[in-house]
């Protein structure tokens, strides 16, 4: 079968946990209602990574404080890019993506922000 069409194929991990190895296993994070592959989160994550870092540059350092009022800490960054690593990884973390979904939506937001910034005109 040509790989393209498998990762089209491929079910959430929740899924294949609960009907192979833990009938009551969920996953950190909730399993959105769509589909695994890609991850979206990745693409949206790393497409906006892309266009910050044009517009505010490469080491861009901040603070992320949207967590705290459900018990997380602030996370800090020192680049856009950084955050979106993390961003995309945390897919995996929480249950809901496999790495080959991530990675390729790493990829694809990639090329959206740089599309992105190649096509759209700001006012500076």
């Amino acid at each position: 079968m040509n790989i393209d069409r498998l990762k089209i194929l491929v079910v959430r991990p929740e899924t294949l946990i609960n009907q192979y190895l833990d009938g009551e296993w969920v996953p950190l994070l909730q399993s959105p209602p769509f589909p695994e592959y890609t991850s979206g989160h990745s693409v949206i994550s790393r497409a906006a990574a892309v266009t910050l870092t044009k517009l505010f540059g490469e080491n861009f350092s901040f603070s992320d404080n949207s967590e705290v009022e459900y018990g997380l800490r602030i996370r800090d960054f020192k680049a856009f890019k950084q955050a979106s690593e993390e961003a995309a990884i945390s897919r995996l973390y929480g249950g809901i993506h496999y790495k080959m979904a991530i990675d390729e939506g790493v990829t694809q937001g990639e090329r959206v922000g740089k599309f992105v910034v190649n096509n759209i005109q700001t006012l500076k």
